[in-house]
């Protein structure tokens, strides 16, 4: 097994494409439709990562992110922001800083990007073995360009 997954997105269908391209590569994806629920069933699905969309009802994904940095329980999971071009640049907050998040990946990916960015975030070779000495403060992947 290469790892947990939680992917959360209030568009079944994108929740699905993620779901079945990562599951092809091994992976164990458990779903979410919105941050509400996702915190709800984060602590008891343990990810090894949480994938958000940006803009969900109820609670969207940077919001989501946050609560999960300010969780003592959760704010080692790696976060990645699954989202369009155009809801990146709410990314930073009000006040324009770095979103607490480790990746941004723009909609519409690839699916070898999407399953590159999960390897490198969960520390997992193409094998699904834990990569030895694997950095956990490197540069994040995906994102914009000039930040």
């Amino acid at each position: 097994m290469s790892g947990r997954v939680l992917v959360v997105d209030d568009d079944k269908v994108i929740r699905e494409l993620i779901r079945v391209n990562l599951e092809l590569e091994g992976f164990e994806v458990v779903t979410a439709a919105d941050g509400v629920e996702c915190l709800d069933v984060v602590h008891g699905v343990r990810p090894d990562l949480v994938t958000l969309d940006m803009a969900m009802p109820r609670l969207d994904g940077l919001r989501t992110a946050e609560r999960l940095r300010s969780d003592p329980r959760t704010r080692h999971i790696p976060v990645a922001i699954v989202s369009g071009h155009e809801q990146f640049g709410g990314a930073g907050g009000e006040r324009g800083e770095e979103p607490p998040v480790d990746a941004l990946l723009a909609k519409p990916f690839e699916p070898a990007e999407l399953v590159r960015m999960v390897r490198r975030l969960t520390g997992r070779s193409e094998d699904g073995d834990p990569r030895p000495g694997e950095a956990d403060d490197q540069e994040p992947v995906g994102w914009p360009a000039g930040r």
